[in-house]
């Protein structure tokens, strides 16, 4: 039989394993810290002569044992921790599948000694109490190791975390640490519950452990797949300003060694390989005037500085220095300009001899023709707006000569500037007196009247400040509308998140029909309100849940004595509990008191009800019941885990994209209309959008936006800036080289 394991199967053994060890860390880390208190127990015990019975020389030697623990306890608790640590790791061995598959090994017939017989008796009737008592932990641990190591669960004699498995490793370290061999069973009746430290925080803390990894607030579906959007654009920035780099440093050393390198594919290639467009507003007719376009008047004073660069290429920074004030918008103080005046850093490059600029100038120059072309051919971008841009290209090629930066860094300002004006400017101005459209304004003028590195910096502040105003007033103007909005989210969000919890535990358990009829009618309520209170009050849904899971445990059989003393134990707090949540509700009718009296009664006939049974068959009868238990409430727990953590379709992953600020394009009954997404709820089931000057606003909940996206009637406009957008095409992150890509205006849209 082969038995070669793949390195697939090898790792997860390995993976396995490590889990196990991590586990059994946890495990004896717990039980070491409980064993100082559990040594002054077990010494108060020893040197408590009225338990010490009339055998003389036993009360001699339980005086001699409990003054050496007293007086060295410090090595027993050594020796123990010790002890359980290696007990729990030789069980955790015999647990973890092997990384390395061996041979069977042959079938071999023995006989156990008589002695180990008896101790094994011994200690399962040693033990037996404490399996009792933490069955439900125990079962559901054994489920949680199964899923770990691939089967259906653990069963409770392979536990490596069964209270046996520490009883037996204090066992040995008292008879290690005892010298009088006489004196080693003087521990059997000190292994007990009540002296012995508390396993319920130790079977805990390895069972959650093994939970699968959730949020810490899980109590609402939500999804926000914006932060991961956001990841991907910044990696993908960062990929293409690496490639720009590389492009500018290769540019320059070609320069200095004289060598050929290609340029980026599809840029503009001077006169010869790309014109200026023909669409509106971009035509270098003469007016009808016959006087020469802004451009034209611009080339004649090329001419000079053309010829000179003729022969050797010549920093681009110089030659723009020399054109004193024949620049697009010369005379801009207001006055609109001439559509044939728009257009001028491609009419630049074509006037200019081929070869007269270096391999990074000429660069610099074919990607702001590119960014500026896309800004000004925009059609969504009012006529205003693209007005104003078109006379920082000058400004805007002269910052970006200067520091390179500007192609790698979103903060640079001047490509600040370019990103706010074409995304702050998409709305329509209200006026001439828009408080956005004047800040927009003072800035291009500012830009063209100073030459200073800081006046783009200055520029970008006064804008920014303008935007963030009107985002006030915005906000200001839906305020009403989100304050209700969120407070119906968060209700009908708790409603939702209390009846799915009621019926998972209905759909998976036989409750009793009394307790699920009340769960169902009167528990929902209570659970929708501590879901509703959480955030003001934490803990308040753990605390509904617990009381309701513990309610339906109180009405299973009880089969062990045992457990029935759990029963009583815990019913007062538990009915208190029930009591402060009704009140809260408000359910004061003579139903409430006829129910807790069908519940005592049900109570107190599982507490009287006759036990027949032998103590080894209660155990087992326990520990079945508990593992029922545990596989529907772990199977309820991995639904949930599968359900949030199912991958969405594509309309739910753009949903969850949707960040507020961005712009979206509705295509409807009323033609195409182009919304800024001005809110989005906390727990995103609610999205207001808004239009330009807030002349619209409408919500929309994630269902229907959903659906919207499925149907193709809703696209999301470019959310990065123009600059970022324009250079990722340019190095081919976007799709300037497929044939199927949307037209130039839609794809521009952003």
């Amino acid at each position: 039989m082969n038995t070669a394991q793949t390195p697939a199967v090898r790792k997860a053994a390995s993976a396995q394993q490590a889990t196990l060890h991590a586990l059994v860390a946890v495990a004896a880390g717990l039980a070491a810290d409980g064993l100082a208190d559990m040594v002054g127990r077990m010494t108060a015990v020893l040197l408590d002569m009225t338990t010490a019975g009339n055998d003389a020389q036993a009360a001699a030697r339980r005086i001699r044992s409990g003054n050496l623990l007293q007086d060295n306890a410090y090595a027993f608790v050594h020796l123990a921790s010790t002890g359980i640590e290696a007990a729990l790791r030789r069980e955790a061995a015999l647990l973890a599948p092997a990384g390395k598959a061996a041979s069977p090994a042959p079938l071999t017939l023995s006989l156990v000694p008589l002695e180990e017989m008896d101790s094994q008796l011994a200690f399962a009737a040693i033990s037996r109490p404490f399996d009792i008592q933490h069955s439900e932990s125990l079962a559901g641990l054994g489920v949680r190791l199964g899923l770990l190591l691939g089967r259906e669960l653990v069963r409770a004699s392979h536990n490596p975390f069964r209270p046996e498995v520490f009883l037996r490793a204090l066992q040995e370290a008292w008879c290690e640490f005892e010298p009088d061999a006489a004196a080693h069973g003087l521990i059997v009746p000190l292994l007990r519950p009540g002296i012995v430290f508390d396993f319920k925080p130790i079977l805990e803390a390895v069972g959650d452990k093994l939970k699968p990894a959730r949020a810490r607030d899980e109590r609402f579906a939500k999804t926000d797949g914006s932060a991961a959007a956001r990841a991907a654009r910044a990696r993908r920035d960062a990929a293409v300003s690496q490639q720009l780099r590389q492009l500018f440093g290769a540019a320059e050393a070609a320069a200095s060694a004289e060598l050929d390198i290609p340029l980026i594919p599809n840029l503009p290639q001077g006169s010869g390989g790309w014109r200026p467009s023909a669409a509106s507003g971009f035509a270098a007719a003469v007016p009808a005037d016959g006087r020469r376009s802004v451009a034209a008047q611009t080339e004649a004073q090329m001419a000079g500085p053309a010829a000179a660069a003729a022969s050797f290429p010549a920093p681009l920074i110089d030659v723009l220095e020399k054109l004193s004030g024949g620049v697009p918008g010369a005379a801009f103080q207001g006055a609109a300009a001439a559509p044939h005046e728009l257009f001028y850093l491609p009419r630049l490059k074509q006037s200019l001899p081929r070869g007269s600029l270096s391999r990074g100038d000429e660069t610099t120059l074919d990607l702001l023709s590119r960014i500026f072309e896309t800004v000004l051919l925009d059609e969504s971008i009012p006529q205003e707006t693209r007005e104003l841009i078109a006379f920082l290209q000058v400004p805007v090629l002269k910052a970006a000569l200067k520091d390179r930066s500007f192609f790698f860094e979103d903060a640079h300002p001047a490509r600040r500037m370019l990103d706010l004006l074409s995304n702050a400017g998409w709305e329509r101005p209200a006026g001439p007196d828009d408080p956005v459209y004047r800040a927009m304004r003072r800035g291009v003028d500012k830009l063209r009247r100073e030459t200073q590195p800081e006046a783009f910096a200055t520029a970008v502040a006064d804008l920014e400040a303008s935007i963030a105003e009107r985002e006030q007033l915005d906000e200001a103007a839906i305020a009403g509308p989100i304050a209700q909005a969120t407070r119906q989210e968060k209700q009908a969000a708790a409603a939702r998140s209390a009846k799915k919890a009621v019926s998972l535990r209905l759909a998976g358990e036989a409750v009793l029909a009394l307790v699920g009829t009340f769960l169902e009618q009167r528990w929902t309520p209570v659970l929708a309100l501590a879901y509703t209170i959480e955030d003001e009050k934490p803990g308040a849904v753990d605390n509904a849940t617990r009381a309701m899971d513990d309610l339906i445990w109180s009405v299973k059989p009880k089969a062990t004595q045992e457990q029935r003393q759990a029963l009583i134990k815990r019913l007062p707090a538990l009915l208190t509990t029930l009591n402060k949540w009704l009140d809260a509700v408000k359910w004061q009718d003579a139903e409430r008191l006829q129910f807790f009296a069908a519940l005592a009664e049900c109570h107190a006939a599982i507490v009287r009800a006759p036990i027949e049974l032998s103590p080894q068959r209660q155990l087992e009868l326990a520990v079945e019941a508990a593992q029922q238990d545990a596989l529907l409430r772990i199977a309820r727990e991995q639904a949930e885990a599968a359900e949030q953590e199912a991958p969405p379709d594509a309309a739910g992953a753009a949903l969850a994209g949707l960040e507020r600020g961005m712009r979206v394009e509705f295509s409807g009954p009323r033609g195409v209309r182009k919304l800024r997404l001005a809110w989005v709820s906390p727990l995103r089931t609610l999205f207001i959008f808004s239009g330009a000057n807030r002349q619209e606003a409408f919500s929309l909940p994630a269902e229907r936006l959903a659906d919207a996206f499925r149907a193709g009637s809703i696209r999301v406009l470019a959310a990065e800036g123009v600059v970022g957008r324009v250079l990722g095409e340019a190095v081919g992150q976007g799709a300037m080289n497929d044939p199927a890509r949307e037209p130039a205006s839609a794809a521009r849209g952003g």
